[in-house]
Parts: C-alpha cells; sequence; structure tokens
C-alpha cells in the first residue's frame, strides 16, 4: 500500500500578513518534511486548478461566479519570482476572518484540485490512502459563502465528486479539528448517503455543533457532533473515536472514509484550548486507517485544515504521514504531551451515545 500526497506552492500567493492562516504553515511544514526524507516513500501527485463543475455541485452559482470576480478586481501583484516573496498585495475582506487576494481566486481552485487528485489515486487503487497538504482550508465554507479562512469546502467537493464519478453510495466524513465544521455540515445536512462526523469544541468559533444538529428529513441522524468543553486531552478525542464514530461508521458501511484534519486542538495552538499533543493525534489517524482498512479496504482521505502554531503544526502532519506510510521511525513529537480532562469527554460521548441510539 502505498500512501499519496499533494502539494502545490502556489499556495504561497493566497497569504496575508499576520493572519493565522498565512504560508509560513506550510513553509515550516515543507521544511520539516524535506529535512526529514519521508517525501520519497510517498507517490508525488501533480496537481492543476480544479474544474469548475465539482465545485459546482456543492456550491451556488452566485456565489463561484462573485469570489472570481472579486479576487480578479484586486490588483494583480508584480510578476515573477517577488510574486511569492512580497507582502505588497491588496487585499479584501469577505468577513472579519476571511481575506482574498488576487491570486485567491486560483489558489483556492488548486486546493479543490489537489484534493482531487489525490481522490482520484485512492479510487482507483493507484494509492492505499492520501494526504492533501492544501490550503487555503475548506470546512467553513458555506454553499452560498465564504466563512472562516474558507473559501470552496474541499472536502465536500471531494465527497460528492466521488459519489459521481467513482460510483460511491455511502460516504464517512469525520472532522477532528478544533472548530466545527458547520460548511460541510450544511452541504449534507439532508443528505442519507454521507455520514458527516465532527468532533470540535464547544462553544467556540464558528458558535455551532451542538449534539441536537442532527440532520433533517432524509438526512436525520447522519449529522453527528461531538461538542467537547476545552481541556479534553488526547484521551477524549480518541474515546469519541472508538465509542462514536466506530460503532456509527459500522453500521453505515462507508465505501470510503474522508478525514478533515485540522491539528488546532494541540495545546500549543493559539486558536484552542483542547490540550492534544502530536502523539495523540498520531493515535486518531492510525484508529481511522485501522478502521478503513476494516470497511472500505483502507481508503482513508486526508485533507488539511487548520493548525496554527508554526512549530507543531510541522511535526503533527508529519506523524501522520509517518502512520499512513507505515514508516518504522514513529512519531515525531519534540514538545510532549500535557494532561488532559478526559472526564469532561465522558459526558459529551454519553449524550451523543443517547441521541444517536448507540448502546
Amino acid at each position: 500500500m502505498t500512501t499519496a500526497f499533494v502539494y502545490d506552492p502556489f499556495e504561497r500567493n493566497h497569504s496575508f500578513p499576520g493572519h493565522p492562516e498565512c504560508r509560513e504553515r506550510m513553509q515550516s511544514t515543507w521544511e520539516l518534511l524535506e529535512t526529514d526524507g519521508i517525501l520519497d516513500s510517498l507517490t508525488r501527485l501533480p496537481n492543476a486548478p480544479a474544474h469548475l463543475d465539482p465545485i459546482l455541485a456543492v456550491h451556488n452559482s452566485a456565489y463561484v461566479e462573485q469570489l472570481q470576480e472579486i479576487c480578479r478586481g484586486i490588483q494583480e501583484p508584480a510578476g515573477g519570482s517577488s510574486r511569492l516573496q512580497s507582502w505588497d498585495q491588496s487585499a479584501l475582506w469577505l468577513d472579519p476572518d476571511t481575506y482574498v487576494l488576487y491570486d485567491s481566486w486560483e489558489a483556492s481552485l488548486r486546493a479543490v484540485g489537489g484534493l482531487l487528485q489525490l481522490t482520484d489515486a485512492v479510487m482507483t487503487g493507484a494509492a492505499g490512502n492520501g494526504f492533501a497538504m492544501v490550503r487555503p482550508p475548506g470546512h467553513h465554507a458555506r454553499p452560498r459563502n465564504a466563512k472562516g479562512f474558507c473559501l470552496f469546502g474541499n472536502i465536500a467537493v471531494a465527497a460528492r465528486h466521488v459519489q459521481r464519478k467513482h460510483g460511491a453510495e455511502r460516504l464517512l466524513i469525520v472532522d477532528f479539528d478544533v472548530h466545527h465544521g458547520n460548511g460541510t455540515e450544511e452541504m449534507f445536512y439532508d443528505d442519507p448517503s454521507v455520514l458527516f462526523i465532527s468532533i470540535h469544541q464547544y462553544p467556540h468559533y464558528p458558535f455551532s455543533g451542538s449534539i441536537d444538529e442532527v440532520g433533517q428529513g432524509p438526512g436525520e441522524r447522519f449529522n453527528v457532533n461531538v461538542p467537547f468543553p476545552a481541556g479534553v486531552g488526547d484521551a477524549g478525542y480518541l474515546a469519541a473515536l472508538r465509542q462514536l464514530v466506530h460503532p456509527l461508521a459500522r453500521e453505515f458501511r462507508p465505501d470510503a472514509i474522508f478525514l478533515s484534519a485540522g491539528f488546532d486542538g494541540h495545546w500549543m495552538d493559539p486558536l484552542s484550548a483542547h490540550r492534544l499533543s502530536v502523539g495523540g493525534y498520531a493515535a486518531l489517524v492510525k484508529d481511522l486507517l485501522a478502521l478503513a482498512e476494516s470497511l472500505c479496504g483502507g481508503r482513508l482521505i486526508c485533507t488539511l485544515e487548520g493548525g496554527y502554531d508554526l512549530n507543531a503544526l510541522p511535526h503533527c502532519i508529519l506523524s501522520s504521514l509517518r502512520v499512513l506510510s507505515r514508516s518504522p521511525a514513529g512519531i515525531s513529537d519534540p514538545f510532549g504531551a500535557v494532561e488532559g480532562n478526559p472526564r469532561a469527554a465522558d459526558k459529551v460521548i454519553s449524550a451523543v451515545k443517547r441521541r444517536q441510539g448507540i448502546r
């Protein structure tokens, strides 16, 4: 089994100084991956901007057209190599958190395109599993607007693409980003063919994702939120996977598993307070990989969401890639773990079990 990997340096053109969702996230990560040498063991995939058809399968056409017009209306930066080095670009803000530059349109198309390339590789058997190291992230983007650093719903686009191109009947999306995946939830809220499970800090941005958000109509019970209080730590998240995700997934029998891999629950991250560690995240990826192997031939398709500490994020991604590729090198965690409060997680897990009818 090989692990596919996609990264497109064009993402550097989408970055705003001082913003947590910036190109330095990938710069520090890329440097560590190159130094480590793990890239030589991965199936590197080429990338190109996505066509609009798969994006329009989950996003409103008026929004997509408006986003393109907004980006193209911004002053284009100087060409050549300086384009990647200079902050001298104009920016517009779509909401208080979400900026766009001239190159944000193409960067977003390439983020989707990279994930689709990886998805196709896994679904056709060219790779066993994969990780798309793309930005801007996607799980907050709504059908009709951008939100929370996200322009397109990358993982939602990929999931619908798998159904349309590869004939998948049932897909599981697990989102362990510390922020609720409100955009992904909204895109599949009435759809019983996609089981969406979000494990997140609550109350916390985007201030959605309660236990009672369970889907509607035919999609009822196919939307599952695990709203943890702050500080649950590694043990709390792993318990949620084993006590909630496992039984729901085994009942659902997905054709593939998607992972919105946000690493912003790390104890060093400035945007959360969930006290996870690099080793804790690696354990979650290992657990999901084993679940995928037992249910759907190992088809685990991961895409990057959050993670804003420039020291912790690279090691979270490196360790995840080591797990996916079965590297003997083990976990890369120079920071260690801090004590969490898994008892706080137990109450939420019990409540979700009752809500979902899990025994």
